[in-house]
């Protein structure tokens, strides 16, 4: 068997810590170029989202190396993305590529699905040598997704532009190289280290923008554009709704025992969908609203073209806006965005957003304007 996997962020450090624990040869595709996107705009739907593909063409370009088995995720709800596996792998086979297709399903949606996946890849591994794999896999996402983090805090204020991106690029690579838990908590207490000694300006209050919308939006660089650098340079401080060891967290680990994965954004989400449509809308939803009660300065809605649950999203974000008096940009993108556009909305958005700050801050030292009638014409979107 050799296994190939799409790309998304650092995804691929875990999933090489996982099977290469497991004793599985691993054939990674290229990571993702210009290149990728033609194959999967050649050979899938017109109709087909962004994510697909990339997917595709990852997958295309993982059996040039000679991978014989693919490993895709399930889903649930409306969203197309639970159909993704199948109608590849009939793309796939259409085109004369004989391979296995493995699915492996979230836990909360079906545990004996789940395990079903897991156990196609076990290659004859134990209970607890699986567990300790995933496990293992898991602490290499969350050294990932803590330097990511801290590489988003310290990028708007360090001193020299660009040592932010060089340590987190120096991160990922001890991350990698580790091979045990204990060489992994070696690095992440050398890579706090190295993060901590980069100079930044402490008089520097950087604007706070909330990156809401789809999963694979957020987490993958190349599709995003680079926008985490790009608001980083801009002087904005960045998080977002989804990391890819939370997700394993809240879908796989408490998903497998029953616990609502839902439980941290429903409640605030609820005032404006009430019921799950699949994708990522409730958790849009809910994070856009938490954000904005608690001050935020601006969010920014990332998703593919036709993303039925993100254009839900979008339509209700106008409400959480109002409520909340936080602006909002939706960026919807297909493989025809370009990197200049992008820059250019971004720049006028983040300048929307300081001049809204300062108007604020003249009017909190007379009489307060109300902020829902602030934001009423100021909001961005787009598609």
């Amino acid at each position: 068997m050799k296994l190939a996997y799409p790309h998304m962020g650092n995804l691929n450090v875990g999933l090489r810590a996982l099977f290469s624990r497991l004793g599985l040869e691993i054939v990674e595709p290229p990571p993702i170029s210009r290149r990728t996107l033609e194959i999967g705009v050649r050979h899938s739907p017109e109709y087909a989202c962004l994510p697909f593909k990339v997917n595709l063409g990852n997958f295309i370009e993982a059996f040039e190396k000679g991978a014989d088995t693919i490993v895709v995720a399930g889903g649930r709800g409306p969203c197309r993305f639970g159909y993704y596996g199948q109608t590849q792998s009939e793309i796939l086979k259409s085109l004369g590529y004989k391979f296995r297709c493995i699915t492996v399903e979230t836990a909360e949606k079906s545990n004996s699905q789940f395990y079903l996946g897991v156990q196609a890849l076990a290659n004859g591994r134990g209970r607890w040598q699986v567990i300790s794999a995933i496990y293992f896999a898991w602490r290499k996402l969350q050294a990932c997704d803590e330097a990511e983090r801290e590489a988003c805090r310290i990028r708007p204020v360090e001193v020299k532009r660009g040592d932010a991106n060089r340590v987190y690029q120096e991160s990922i690579r001890l991350i990698e190289r580790a091979k045990t838990v204990f060489e992994l908590r070696q690095a992440r207490a050398l890579i706090r280290r190295k993060f901590a000694a980069i100079p930044v300006d402490a008089s520097s209050k950087p604007l706070k923008i909330g990156i809401i919308g789809e999963i694979y939006f957020i987490i993958e660089p190349w599709v995003n554009l680079r926008i985490q650098e790009r608001l980083g340079e801009m002087g904005v401080q960045v998080q977002r709704t989804v990391y890819l060891s939370d997700w394993v967290m809240d879908h796989i680990f408490l998903g497998a025992i029953g616990i609502n994965p839902g439980r941290h954004y429903r409640h605030d989400a609820l005032p404006y969908l009430s019921t799950e449509i699949g994708g990522h809308a409730m958790e849009t939803l809910g994070k856009a609203a938490a954000w904005g009660k608690a001050g935020w300065d601006g969010l920014i809605q990332l998703a593919p073209f036709t993303c039925m649950p993100e254009l839900v999203s979008k339509s209700l974000l106008g409400k959480v806006s109002e409520d909340h008096g936080i602006p909002v940009l939706s960026l919807f993108l297909d493989e025809q965005a370009g990197e200049a556009g992008l820059q250019t909305r971004l720049e006028a958005f983040v300048d929307l957003i300081q001049r809204r700050k300062r108007k604020l801050g003249r009017a909190s030292k007379s009489k307060p304007a109300p902020a829902a009638r602030e934001e009423k014409h100021a909001r961005l979107s787009g598609s």
